[in-house]
Formats: structure tokens, sequence, C-alpha cells
């Protein structure tokens, strides 16, 4: 009996009929299936270093289990001094059983060696049912000896699946083993939605905080503002009340009556 990786044993035996009842297919073959698993890392500064190139080809092959090739650029960027046809990253291609070996390890062994890892993204999707995966360090894979490696770098995972919707390719990778955060994510939402609607005062209950809210009873601290009132203390400033002041001068008039005394007693002297 030959070997069958536990994945797609699983796929055939379980998974499928599990897609089949949630999305009512009316044909097995209907059903969405993983076709490949494309890994590939871009190696920039090769571009000086050719020996980078090597470097990386050895990481992914031993990662994924199949020779990895480079991949060659395919015009001039004056900018980058890149030339078309160099060397600039590394590409591998996996199929059937390699693939299904490779989702396993992924699933069970390197992504829980993530630090503070709580799930993948469900972000990563295209609209036709492919998903891809930013690693940003190979050291999470056991197949990589971390003292022989030159640097920490990442790489891109792409699954590429016959589905024809995201939603579908979600569940399928979903039922593959992939943790995805959105659907824990929904489940916390869901619950925390139906507290919020069961503790939430029905209308009725909430028309006495509207009616407390007259604020026009406040107009007397408008009222208090007629400043007007305050209108006889200009009323004081009449200055020109005072002029009497000016009108208690009469000294001119006593000097007359002196004068006219005294112009009498020379009369009468005369």
């Amino acid at each position: 009996m030959s070997y069958i990786p536990r994945l797609k044993n699983e796929y055939k035996t379980s998974i499928v009929d599990k897609l089949v009842k949630e999305f009512s297919y009316d044909n097995v073959m209907q059903v969405p299936k993983l076709e490949k698993i494309v890994i590939s890392k871009g190696v920039g500064a090769a571009v000086n270093d050719k020996k980078l190139i090597d470097h990386a080809i050895n990481e992914i092959s031993e990662i994924s289990g199949q020779r990895a090739i480079a991949t060659i650029s395919k015009k001039d960027v004056a900018s980058f001094k890149l030339r078309k046809g160099m060397p600039i990253g590394v590409k591998v291609t996996l199929r059937g059983e390699n693939m299904y070996e490779f989702l396993d390890r992924l699933v069970t062994t390197a992504l829980p060696r993530v630090r503070d890892f709580n799930g993948v993204k469900s972000s990563g999707f295209d609209g036709r049912g492919n998903y891809n995966l930013g690693i940003t360090e190979q050291i999470i894979f056991p197949e990589i000896n971390i003292d022989k490696i030159n640097k920490i770098s990442g790489m891109d995972i792409t699954f590429v699946t016959s589905a024809k919707s995201d939603k579908e390719a979600l569940q399928l990778l979903s039922e593959l083993g992939l943790p995805f955060k959105r659907r824990s994510n929904e489940v916390i939402i869901e619950k925390t939605e139906s507290k919020v609607v069961s503790n939430k005062p029905t209308s009725s209950e909430e028309a006495p905080a509207d009616e407390e809210a007259p604020v026009s009873e406040e107009a007397p601290a408008d009222e208090e503002a007629p400043v007007s009132e305050e209108a006889p203390a200009d009323e004081e400033a009449p200055v020109s009340e005072e002029a009497p002041a000016v009108e208690q001068a009469p000294v001119p008039e006593e000097a007359k009556q002196e004068e006219e005394s005294e112009s009498e007693n020379d009369n009468k002297k005369e």
C-alpha cells in the first residue's frame, strides 16, 4: 500500500463531504481543492552579491523538500542597478504529495513557533480563491539551522485553489488546518453583540432620559443678564449737577455790595 499524506487522506474522507453540505454542491467535482503551493523569496541584495542566491535556494529547498530555482528579472531598472536576466529571487512550486506534506509541517510545526502567534490573517485573499501568507522569519521551520544562516529573512507562501470565491477558499483552507483569526473573532463579536442587545433598554425606558433634557429651564440664567438695570450707575455720572458748585462762587456780588456800602459811607461822610 502506497503512502498517502495525512491531509490528503483527510480531504478525501471528510473535508469533501463537509464542503458539499456547507455550500450545497450538486456534484462532488464542484468541491474546491488545493491545486498548488508556491513559495517565493526576493533577494534584492543579490545584485551585488550573487552568493546570496545560492544561500536562498538552499534554504527554500530544505524548507519545501523540493529543489528551488532562481527567478530572473524581466527588465532593466537603472535606479537599482538591475539588468534584464539577473537573478533577483527564488521560488518553488509544490504539487501533489509534496504540497500536502509541506502544508502539514507548516500548520503543525512552523506556525506554532511564531512569536506571539494567535492565528493568520484572513485578508490575504485575492478575490479569486487564492490566499497569500507572509512569513517574516525563516527560522520558524525546523529544517533551518539558525547557526548556518546569513541573516533572518522572510518569504511569501501562496495557496492556489480551484475555489470560485474567497468564502469557499477560506472554508477549504480552514478545514485543512490553517488557523485563521477571523473564525475566533466572529464568535467573540457575536457573543458580545448578543449581550449588548439583551442588556439594551427598550425605547420606552429610554424616554425619561430624553425628558430630562429640557435645557430650556436654564433660561433664567439668561434673564439675569440684563445689565441694563445697572444704568443707575450711569445716571450718577451726570457731572453737570455739580454746576452749583460753580454757582456758589458769587464773589463778585459780595464785592459789589461792599463797594456799594463803602460808596454810601463815603457819601454820608461828605
